[in-house]
């Protein structure tokens, strides 16, 4: 079956959903510890949370970029996630799905969350000819997920480690075995009607 242009693709539950993120050891760590953000993660500052875990890869270069060596598996609701998807606006105005660039624009500047689909990845980084979905959270989108949305954050930063290793050397197999078994979310073609380009 060939892959759909756009598609929520994710590890999820009948409850929750897991997205990545990635961060230096002093936020990543305590946020791992506590299984919440540390004081010094600003709720206030546009965040991205990534569904796509290798598009998370992409992102942190398998966790090896300054100020994101840490990689979070971050499982929310499914009820804020969606919350955050209906809140949400593309970042660009689009003829035909937007009334006018005006009104746009005040729905951009209104919205609490925004979504862009990117090329998703293979395990050399390399884009592939279907987009994933990035969210970014800001206000009191991003104030909801530190504080209401989020079931668990674990480390998987050495899974990260691993299956570079295993890619590196060749080995894909072994590494696409150890991938997240992500798919598709059943977010309603209603939820998404106004984040399709």
């Amino acid at each position: 079956m060939e892959e759909p242009h756009r598609r929520i693709r994710a590890l999820h539950t009948a409850s929750t959903i897991t997205v990545y993120q990635a961060y230096s050891p002093e936020i990543g760590l305590p946020a791992i510890r506590d299984g919440r953000f540390p004081a010094a993660w600003k709720p206030g500052r546009m965040t991205w949370i990534k569904p796509s875990f290798m598009w998370m890869m992409y992102r942190s270069g398998w966790g090896t970029k300054e100020g994101q060596e840490t990689v979070l598996a971050v499982e929310i609701t499914r009820d804020g996630f969606d919350w955050a998807l209906h809140h949400a606006c593309l970042p660009s105005y689009v003829r035909g799905l937007h009334p006018d660039p005006d009104t746009w624009q005040r729905d951009l500047k209104r919205a609490p969350a925004r979504v862009q689909w990117d090329p998703e990845r293979d395990l050399y980084l390399r884009p592939l000819p279907h987009c994933s979905l990035q969210l970014g959270l800001s206000g009191e989108a991003s104030s909801r997920y530190a504080d209401e949305w989020i079931v668990s954050i674990s480390d998987v930063t050495p899974l990260a480690n691993e299956i570079h290793t295993l890619a590196k050397d060749g080995e894909l197999d072994s590494a696409i075995r150890l991938l997240p078994q992500e798919q598709e979310y059943p977010a309603t073609a209603e939820l998404l009607a106004h984040l399709r380009p």
